[in-house]
């Protein structure tokens, strides 16, 4: 029996800073906990009740299950997948960092079964492939690439983030492919990145009903402060968007966008579509 399409919807659940570096440097978990300020716990309520009764995926930073453990057992209780994006929200392209990283939150994961990674900036190298296996993953989704594209890779599944190949699709698809202008300039658009989301919504819903009446199910994603809004947001990212211009669309409220899409469109955890996919 044929897979159904579907928008397999994720939600790369981090705190509002992560969206900028320069609070990399802050050391203490407390420290990033006191900057938070709740947000992160304030805003899954409403999220939650945003989804009703469709099914996304979460990919959780694992601080965050530190500072309030009710967030990973709230969606999990509600019927969503829970997956890991990172420990601490930084670029993770270093095998040792990854490692220490994947250590860090080896116990919630545990406890919640989770199966799915989706790299911090959805940048990962080959190598970590093997690495995330041996700790117990199943799948990534973790570099751009076609919707259609389901890769093996060192022993678990890769399902990328969604792109629309202009110039006919890639043979050799090889992390790290991130959203660059390589990336761009190799025809293909990252229409599964909220970057593009924020920049042309009505545009992206279009190209969503077009692959899926392809028979495609394409992979996006968004953040929770793109769907509540942090208070102060712009003012407190004022500097960074004023360094770093690109940063702008990851600023703008996409509740609406979602609310259209749940509204017009079926959704589905990865994890669940690729057990379809693999048991069919």
């Amino acid at each position: 029996m044929p897979i159904s399409p579907r928008i397999l919807l994720t939600i790369d659940y981090e705190p509002w800073f992560a969206l900028t570096r320069r609070y990399d440097a802050i050391p203490g978990l407390e420290q990033r906990r006191e900057l938070d300020a709740g947000f992160t716990l304030r805003a899954l309520d409403p999220i939650l009740e945003m989804l009703g009764d469709a099914r996304a995926s979460f990919y959780l930073v694992g601080e965050i299950a530190a500072w309030y453990p009710e967030i990973p057992q709230k969606i999990s209780s509600a019927g969503h997948e829970l997956g890991f994006h990172c420990h601490i929200h930084r670029s993770l392209v270093d095998p040792a960092e990854l490692e220490r990283d994947l250590d860090a939150s080896a116990p919630w994961r545990k406890q919640y079964n989770v199966r799915g990674y989706r790299a911090p900036m959805v940048g990962i190298d080959e190598s970590a492939y093997a690495m995330l296996a041996r700790h117990g993953f199943t799948y990534s989704s973790s570099i751009y690439a076609p919707a259609g594209t389901l890769l093996q890779k060192n022993g678990l599944r890769e399902l990328p983030v969604s792109t629309l190949p202009l110039f006919g699709r890639s043979k050799n698809i090889r992390a790290p492919r991130k959203f660059t202008l390589g990336l761009l300039a190799g025809g293909e658009i990252p229409y599964g990145s909220s970057f593009m989301i924020g920049l042309m919504p009505n545009i992206i819903l279009k190209i969503l009903e077009r692959e899926l009446r392809a028979g495609l199910s394409p992979v996006i994603f968004l953040h929770p402060y793109e769907l509540v809004r942090p208070e102060a947001f712009l003012r407190r990212m004022g500097r960074d968007i004023a360094s770093h211009p690109l940063l702008f669309p990851f600023t703008l409220n996409k509740s609406h966008f979602l609310t259209t899409l749940l509204k017009h469109f079926p959704v589905s955890p990865l994890a669940t579509y690729l057990d379809e996919v693999l048991h069919d």
